[in-house]
């Protein structure tokens, strides 16, 4: 199984769910020169959306967005994982960290329906370093 497992930040703020609210704050982030690595919006009540984002550079997303105003709530961690797509690529993928004991509370993957896929990996703090270590990273 061909992967790249990383650790990454990510930081969440919650809007309004009306037509442009995303687009602003990604137009934002792009006029800031912050690219993103992942993105998820997710609904969070009847009339809110939380989007998240998974910057390449988090310490310069810290930095723009305290200097443009944009309110944003992070770091927090989690695993992007990059990989061949096969059958079975996410199955090795929590064995591992059901080996290691650590639970893995959330989860987002995409494939790109040929041979790759992408998955974000959310584990609890106090089981971060537990999970790194047994990804190898």
């Amino acid at each position: 199984m061909s992967l790249n497992i990383n650790r990454v930040n990510y930081f969440y703020m919650t809007i309004k769910d009306q037509p442009g609210e995303a687009y602003q704050m990604l137009q934002q982030l792009a006029d800031l020169g912050i690219n993103l690595l992942a993105f998820s919006a997710i609904p969070v009540g009847p009339a809110t959306t939380q989007l998240t984002v998974f910057p390449d550079d988090s310490f310069r997303l810290e930095n723009l967005a305290k200097k443009s105003g944009l309110s944003l709530i992070g770091p927090h961690q989690a695993f992007i994982v990059q990989g061949q797509d096969e059958l079975g690529a996410l199955a090795q993928i929590h064995q591992i960290l059901y080996r290691a004991n650590v639970n893995i509370y959330a989860s987002s993957g995409v494939s790109d329906g040929k041979d790759s896929y992408g998955y974000i990996i959310y584990v609890r703090a106090e089981e971060y370093e537990r999970a790194a270590e047994a990804l190898g990273v």
